[in-house]
């Protein structure tokens, strides 16, 4: 059922992965994606194929989300492509080290608070203009469950994460008035490129994939990027438009118990 036709949605981060995933959904609800990426055009290029192929609307845009020059020429370039964003999904992100705070250099907190939170920031900031003269509009924020269990290790991500959150309960209570719904997916432990990094961290080797973790978990499998896609696909949808300022977690009822 094309239950997004006629909107265009910008996904961040969207090569592969969970940023992958989403746009595969979001298309195949009948938005039109604009997939953006920052490095890896190979990647984005073949999510756009796959959503072409599959009958859906897609095209690339590089940027890196946590410079505001960036954001402001994919923006335009979107714009201009399209006339308008109905959908803004944040999710472009970098994984932190997993050093103590002890440990951790500024550097990298900075880096992720760039990511993370300043990129949320501007991309939203650029489109609200035009979100506002439209009948809807969708901002969601691809956030993580470690938010809640802030586990040793994360704090540079962890926090750049909260500061994501705080930013979509502000935006949400600021933009309401204005028709623009505001929300928050918080996986758990997804099975990605970075989701096995950390699966090799926190099982230290005994698993190469996060996959090889899906016995010890609620529903004997790890979350896969089509469980983020479909939470966000229900946000936007006409069953979702009666919700803003809403965290959904998306862990399997887990919070994160392997990583604590």
């Amino acid at each position: 059922m094309a239950t997004l036709e006629g909107r265009v949605a910008l996904v961040t981060g969207a090569g592969r992965g969970v940023g992958r995933g989403i746009a595969r959904r979001l298309a195949a609800d009948g938005a039109t994606v604009a997939v953006n990426y920052r490095r890896d055009e190979e990647s984005a290029r073949a999510t756009v194929e796959e959503i072409r192929a599959a009958g859906g609307a897609a095209a690339a845009y590089q940027g890196s989300v946590d410079r505001w020059e960036d954001c402001e020429r994919m923006v335009q370039q979107v714009l201009g492509d399209h006339g308008k964003v109905d959908v803004l999904v944040n999710n472009g992100g970098i994984a932190s080290r997993g050093a103590t705070v002890a440990e951790t250099d500024p550097d990298e907190v900075q880096r992720l608070f760039a990511t993370h939170a300043l990129g949320p920031f501007m991309l939203s900031k650029l489109l609200l203009p035009q979100m506002r003269e439209l009948e809807r509009a969708d901002i969601v924020m691809i956030s993580s469950v470690t938010v809640g269990s802030a586990p040793a290790g994360s704090a540079p991500y962890t926090m750049a994460k909260s500061a994501m959150e705080t930013l979509a309960r502000t935006l949400a209570v600021e933009e309401r008035s204005n028709g623009v719904r505001v929300n928050v997916v918080a996986p758990g432990l997804v099975a990605t490129d970075m989701g096995d990094r950390l699966a090799r961290a926190v099982s230290h080797g005994e698993a190469q994939r996060a996959d090889d973790l899906g016995d010890a978990t609620p529903f004997g499998r790890v979350c896969q990027p089509e469980d983020v896609a479909g939470a966000v696909s229900f946000l936007l949808s006409a069953d979702g438009s009666y919700v803003t300022g809403a965290r959904l977690v998306v862990d399997g009822g887990a919070d994160l118990v392997l990583v604590r």
